[in-house]
């Protein structure tokens, strides 16, 4: 059954939607003229990233998240730990792009991994020379002597396959298929392009909606028609490219899986509606309101800190390290070394300059960060 868009409350809903628009255009009009603009961006990645994946039930610690993206993980990284950076580079190639790109043709694809299975099936095609030409018949029409035939030809085909293979022969890997999945993850019943197709009829319903009860609509439907078996994290980012494509955020991406994760799941998957999307518009206004503190709490730790320049020379590493802190929740001495090319001890005189605190608890392969 399609989803429904129609018979929306709007009278219960138009409040919250109008709460939730101030608070998010103020925080983009904040970042607009801010000087540490670039820095909330590149940490409210880390932060939404860890969130989608505490949104889905997994633990990711943002530490582990940022040693992970600067190569310097502390040891083999888990699932999560991988899937979660997936998001944060998802969400750094959304704000490089265009404002229509992630809705648009390429962008779904290679947000929803299409571009991935379209690249396999060219590989697979290769060497199989033309195509051959489509009559109109189906499958089923074939003799079946001749389906019969093929299926042994299929099972000669592996077993010369095998035969190589245990001779010692360099037999080439043979090319995945967008369809080869295992059963034992994947529903091959699943059909995401059809549901993925309904979702994006839903976008093109609420185009006189206003934005953030659109945004709202959107991301309860993605949950209830379940797009992808594998990936619940692309709605809340299309949705957020959304928002910045109608220019609600003209300066950053809304973190809407940090505002989910303030809201209790039991109204996110609350019976009833209208109780979903209001719980949805209401996680819309919980980011808008953290971005806002963690924006000032990052403006107010850059004037403290710009009062360690005073009376420095002028080639001095203090300034880029004042950059390097307020970019990434924490900072390890690895990261200041490469970063500003200095010494160990050079990073170490850095860090208790600004008087650091170390955020890890750990004797060995610490972590500092402001306050």
């Amino acid at each position: 059954m399609a989803y429904d868009t129609g018979s929306l409350p709007l009278e219960t809903l138009i409040g919250q939607v109008a709460k939730a628009t101030e608070t998010l255009v103020r925080l983009d009009e904040r970042l607009a003229r801010s000087p540490v603009r670039e820095g909330w961006i590149e940490r409210s990645h880390f932060h939404d990233a860890a969130a989608a994946l505490w949104v889905e039930g997994e633990l990711v610690h943002v530490e582990d998240l940022v040693f992970h993206d600067a190569a310097m993980d502390l040891r083999a990284p888990t699932h999560e730990l991988t899937r979660a950076h997936a998001v944060l580079r998802m969400r750094r190639r959304i704000l490089t792009q265009p404002r229509d790109w992630a809705l648009g043709r390429e962008g779904v694809r290679e947000l929803t991994g299409r571009s991935r299975a379209a690249s396999a099936d060219e590989v697979g095609r290769e060497g199989e020379g033309p195509p051959a030409e489509d009559d109109g018949a189906d499958a089923w029409d074939v003799p079946e002597d001749d389906r019969l035939a093929e299926e042994f030809a299929e099972i000669d085909a592996v077993l010369a396959r095998s035969s190589k293979v245990l001779a010692g022969a360099d037999v080439p890997a043979k090319p995945l298929r967008p369809d080869d999945r295992p059963e034992l993850i994947y529903d091959l019943d699943w059909d995401e392009d059809a549901r993925l197709a309904e979702w994006q009829a839903v976008v093109a319903d609420t185009r006189s909606l206003p934005s953030i009860l659109r945004a709202a609509v959107l991301l309860e439907a993605w949950q209830e028609i379940e797009v992808l078996q594998r990936g619940g994290w692309v709605g809340p980012l299309l949705v957020a490219a959304l928002l910045r494509q109608e220019r609600v955020t003209d300066y950053h991406l809304a973190c809407l899986h940090l505002g989910a994760q303030r809201i209790a799941r039991e109204r996110r998957r609350a019976r009833g509606r209208t109780e979903r999307i209001l719980a949805l518009i209401e996680a819309v206004q919980e980011a808008a309101t953290f971005g806002l503190k963690e924006h000032d709490r990052l403006l107010l730790v850059r004037e403290q800190m710009d009062r360690k320049l005073r009376g420095r020379r002028a080639n001095s590493r203090l300034p880029a390290m004042i950059e390097l802190v307020l970019s990434r929740p924490l900072v390890t001495t690895g990261m200041i070394q490469a970063t500003l090319k200095v010494s160990r001890q050079g990073a170490l005189d850095l860090v208790a300059a600004f008087g650091l605190r170390e955020m890890t608890g750990r004797g060995r392969y610490k972590g500092w960060g402001i306050v």
